[in-house]
């Protein structure tokens, strides 16, 4: 198995954006090639569109579990509650760890803005900001959930 936390991680250093490094980093899960897994994930980072709604990590994570274990048939009701919970169970423990799965309220106190223009990845930047921890811990709660039977 691909570490798949050190990988995410590696990927946001490298400029790629929350949702990107996480889904990139599944790339032997998901079977998508890095452009298209960026171009999919493209839009969830900064909270979607840097509307700091939804963590960008979270979108990601939750697109590899859809992909690895989500469900097709929607006359399939037992399908979509087993997938419900197991994407309620990704949210309660990246919440338990990080007290919220808003992007905005991750980044309380680090003067991160919303907007349409994204920051320069300056080293200040990855100073102020728990981003590649968090997509690191996304990426790590992600391997656990697939990986159980």
């Amino acid at each position: 198995m691909a570490n798949h936390a050190d990988k995410a991680k590696t990927l946001f250093t490298e400029g790629y954006n929350c949702s990107q490094a996480v889904l990139c980093a599944f790339e032997d899960v998901t079977e998508f090639d890095k452009e298209t897994a960026a171009k999919i994930s493209s839009s969830f980072g900064g909270g979607m569109g840097r509307m700091r709604e939804v963590c960008g990590a979270i979108s990601g994570a939750l697109m590899v579990l859809g992909l690895a274990k989500g469900y097709a048939d929607p006359a399939n009701p037992q399908a979509k509650k087993e997938h419900y919970a197991l994407i309620q169970e990704f949210a309660r423990r990246f919440r338990e760890e990080n007290g919220s799965i808003i992007c905005r309220e991750l980044l309380a106190g680090t003067d991160a803005s919303s907007g349409s223009v994204p920051e320069a990845r300056t080293p200040e930047f990855y100073k102020k900001r728990p981003c590649a921890e968090l997509v690191y811990f996304a990426a790590k709660i992600t391997d656990e959930l697939i990986n159980t039977p």
